[in-house]
């Protein structure tokens, strides 16, 4: 692909030296869906599939530094945020993409890994409900960041419709409520932009390899946004590139191991 041609994107985010999550995931999503990827680190993990061992939250200047110079110089059509870690990184953060917006921005509110380690403080969750929500063109919670960004009970479909119209309504332009962490025979995902609902279903696949799902796929969405397609389109590549990554997870390390990135992207997907 001429590099003129070449859509940039941006992943605020922190680093997993296991390599199935955070900045790791993110970049090896973009490439696989044909968009350059950038990056702020926001904070170093020690992590593998077992857990979080440490987090060390990245000086918050060079944090903004990072992000200011990545737009100033590759000017990305898109951008996601995922582990923030603390109330200043999310503060900070988001004053940075006002200064600098980016239109396609993807909220993914990191807030507990796949381990069940906490990767938000308690009082960075107002903050993000405050200053990142508004900014975003689609937020992508799993069911358990719905309940605590919203204060609502999220346990059924219904609970999924309420969870994003209420995310919406708090000043997301989009909610993407993942109901992966339901129970029944079907993993449900329901898109709400404010006007129009759209759901999605697939059979639940039994494995325990689900290491940087949620990265992974809202690093699709927010790659298929750099190619300027449409919301609805570029959420419905990531739901299904997402499970033929677990379908194919090649069984890595001793707990929750990664999604296989080399997946086949699904039809009308693929590089133009």
């Amino acid at each position: 692909m001429p590099s003129a041609a070449l859509p940039v994107a941006l992943t605020i985010a922190g680093s997993d030296s296991g390599g199935g999550a955070g900045i790791q995931a993110d970049l090896k999503t973009f490439h696989r869906f044909g968009v350059f990827g950038t990056s702020a680190i926001t904070a170093v993990t020690v992590q593998d599939t077992r857990g979080v061992r440490a987090v060390h939250p990245i000086p918050l200047e060079v944090v903004t530094g990072q992000i200011e110079v990545v737009i100033d110089d590759l000017a990305p059509a898109a951008c996601k945020t995922g582990m923030l870690a603390t109330r200043d990184l999310v503060e900070g953060v988001a004053d940075a993409l006002r200064r600098h917006p980016i239109a396609a921005y993807v909220l993914d509110p990191v807030m507990v890994a796949t381990s069940g380690d906490k990767l938000l403080d308690d009082d960075a969750v107002a903050a993000v409900r405050a200053h990142l929500l508004p900014l975003a063109a689609v937020v992508t919670p799993n069911t358990d960041e719905a309940e605590i960004l919203t204060g609502l009970t999220v346990r059924d479909e219904a609970g999924l419709r309420a969870a994003a119209r209420a995310l919406v309504e708090a000043g997301a332009g989009a909610a993407l409520v993942k109901g992966g962490h339901l129970e029944g025979p079907e993993a449900v995902d329901l898109l709400w932009d404010g006007r129009r609902e759209r759901v999605w279903r697939h059979p639940r696949l039994d494995t325990d390899d689900t290491h940087g799902t949620g990265c992974t796929l809202s690093a699709a969405i927010a790659a298929g946004l750099a190619r300027g397609r449409d919301l609805e389109t570029v959420v419905d590549h990531a739901i299904e590139f997402v499970a033929a990554a677990l379908a194919r997870a090649p069984g890595l390390g001793k707990g929750h191991g990664p999604l296989d990135h080399f997946a086949p992207l699904p039809p009308g997907a693929a590089l133009d």
